[in-house]
């Protein structure tokens, strides 16, 4: 169990993916997460730079999402969305899969896509987290996601973007945790308001948590929305 609120906000990738979000905001998030310890600040490619330079020397890593929130670009574009984040400080990539290809239960589709993202993440230095959006797949598809991404060598399998219809539940959890092994990283991600709903991930075995209620988690409030 994680007891301590220091020890589960170093969980949170502190999120804030609305397009209408101004620098401002993400001046805000950043500082925030600086404050309370969160592991990373996770913005759209726009505000890779900014996210870096305001989270300088505080020990934060700074993410970003590509594919985001469809999945449905070409992997050339995905690649090359990888690359700009990087090269602006991004130390994580968060990509949504091809999720029609999930659905169609192509799994050589799956291992293409992300393997060539992931070996330009690598080539980086950095760090991808696969989001398969849980919420649009059935429970064969699932595992078929996170089977290619183990395949493709991602680090992460993450449960969703938040956008399409559903987010993070305990039983997707503990499936991807049992379908990629102890050893890859989980992030439950898209719904997780409270430090109730993190603790109960985390007991299923998520190793991260994606949240824009990150000072909710940890004082052991309830926000109202989520991204």
């Amino acid at each position: 169990m994680v007891g301590m609120s220091t020890a589960i906000a170093s969980y949170i990738d502190h999120t804030l993916l609305k397009p209408e979000a101004s620098r401002e905001d993400i001046l805000k998030v950043c500082a925030e997460a600086a404050e309370y310890g969160f592991k990373s600040v996770c913005v759209n490619p726009l505000w890779v730079g900014t996210v870096r330079t305001a989270l300088k020397g505080s020990g934060v890593l700074t993410c970003s999402v590509i594919g985001f929130p469809l999945g449905a670009t070409t992997t050339e574009v995905k690649v090359f969305e990888a690359r700009g984040a990087l090269q602006d400080g991004a130390d994580e990539i968060d990509m949504v899969i091809d999720i029609a290809a999930a659905r169609r239960g192509d799994r050589d589709a799956l291992v293409r896509d992300i393997a060539a993202v992931a070996d330009e993440v690598h080539t980086g230095n950095g760090i991808l987290k696969v989001i398969i959006e849980t919420a649009l797949l059935t429970d064969e598809q699932k595992v078929l996601a996170c089977e290619a991404a183990v395949e493709a060598g991602a680090d992460f399998v993450k449960t969703s973007t938040g956008f399409n219809g559903g987010g993070a539940t305990v039983e997707d959890v503990a499936l991807m945790r049992k379908t990629v092994g102890p050893d890859l990283g989980v992030k439950a991600s898209g719904g997780v308001r409270s430090r109730e709903d993190a603790q109960a991930m985390i007991d299923a075995g998520a190793t991260r948590i994606g949240a824009s209620s990150g000072i909710a988690i940890v004082k052991g409030g309830n926000a109202a929305s989520d991204y």
